[in-house]
């Protein structure tokens, strides 16, 4: 399964950045498909499409993040700081790729597809959302692949 192409392939369906995140790994999450994508629908264009908050993609990738590592019983402080760890490691690398995180941040950069984004050029992406969605995707694949989930 490639999710890069899933997510892109919902991008270009009409999905927001986050949703198409988050839609590519709605079978790791427990949550069906309309549900991940219900739950993220707010989330894109840096929340309601204001750009002027988080990247919907990183939004997206984190909320994935959290359902697979979930932190649901607040008694239990070492779950909540496992997900704040998980999320602040997936920021720092999108931002390391990207040099920011913020939607209107990223749209001003207009950051392009680079030797940083490998999913972006094998799919042959040029659009700017798109590069994000499908970086954010390989960013998630490269963490739970490291933590064996």
């Amino acid at each position: 399964m490639d999710r890069c192409a899933i997510a892109y392939d919902y991008h270009k369906k009409g999905y927001n950045c986050a949703q198409s995140v988050a839609g590519a790994f709605a079978d790791l999450t427990g949550l069906s498909m309309e549900q991940i994508l219900a739950v993220s629908g707010g989330f894109g264009g840096g929340v309601g499409g204001t750009h002027s908050e988080l990247c919907g993609a990183v939004s997206g990738a984190v909320m994935v993040l959290s359902l697979v590592n979930p932190y649901t019983d607040c008694g239990d402080p070492a779950a909540k700081r496992n997900v704040y760890a998980i999320a602040k490691e997936f920021r720092r690398r999108f931002e390391e790729v990207f040099g920011k995180t913020r939607c209107g941040d990223l749209l001003a950069a207009r950051p392009g597809v680079t030797d940083k984004t490998p999913a972006a050029q094998r799919l042959g992406i040029t659009a700017h959302c798109d590069n994000m969605i499908v970086t954010a995707v390989e960013l998630v694949e490269q963490m739970l692949a490291e933590a064996g989930q």
